[in-house]
């Protein structure tokens, strides 16, 4: 039943690599999804490297966690009919509608401040930590939404070159493929348009996402309930 999760979940990791898009490029160099930037970021700033923004990767980080322990604390313990408990899916609509208010306010207001951009870049890391929390519950492993660094190991590690099966090879080449295409239209539409653009179609992208997380789950809930009729 989890494999019918895997199309709104590849939507959701193009919806992290365009938030990130917009968050690297127009968020002073940051990442809002992908902390293993962040990480080396503030590694490197702290060892003098200049122009580094260290406090807002440290922003980033440190509310990413923050999502991912609410997310956690929200869902821990939840069970019912489907794979994604209903408490998870609530996270992904407040993310989906956090994003596009974010995204609208920054329409109404031109590029933000410092202060501002700090807390834009602390929200929009909430909801993606939320969201990586929430979706574990699904259980593919190769989907986090916000990361693709062992997805990529997968990938290789279980090929045939590798004398591996080959298994899941078209899943794991989705999520790094559709990451990398949500990243490319974030970064045209911010370079040539601007960043408030890109982070609508990143919220509209986490809304449709949601949208087809809902219906899978609305499906299973169903399909377990004949079964058990």
């Amino acid at each position: 039943m989890t494999k019918r999760y895997e199309l709104p979940l590849l939507v959701l990791t193009a919806a992290t690599g365009a938030v990130d898009g917009v968050s690297y490029l127009a968020l002073d160099r940051v990442f809002t999804g992908n902390m293993t930037g962040n990480v080396l970021f503030i590694g490197f700033g702290l060892a003098g490297v200049s122009g580094l923004p260290v406090l807002n990767n440290l922003v980033a980080l440190l509310t990413f966690m923050l999502g991912a322990v609410l997310a956690a604390r929200l869902t821990r313990g939840a069970s019912g009919p489907a794979a994604l408990p209903a408490a998870g899916l609530a996270i992904l609509v407040g993310g989906s509608v956090l994003t596009l208010a974010l995204a609208g306010f920054w329409l109404a207001t031109g590029p933000p401040a410092h202060g501002v951009m700090l807390a834009v870049t602390g929200l929009l890391a909430l909801v993606l930590g939320a969201q990586a929390a929430a979706v574990k519950h699904i259980g593919i492993r190769d989907l986090s939404t916000v990361v693709v660094t062992m997805t990529m190991v997968n990938l290789s590690a279980d090929s045939r070159a590798a004398g591996g099966a080959g298994t899941a090879w078209l899943r794991r080449f989705g999520a790094i493929t559709t990451m990398g295409l949500g990243a490319f239209v974030s970064a045209v539409l911010t370079l040539r348009v601007n960043g408030a653009v890109a982070l609508v179609v990143a919220g509209a992208l986490l809304a449709v996402g949601t949208t087809l997380i809902a219906v899978v789950r609305r499906r299973e809930v169903a399909a377990t309930a004949s079964a058990d009729a």
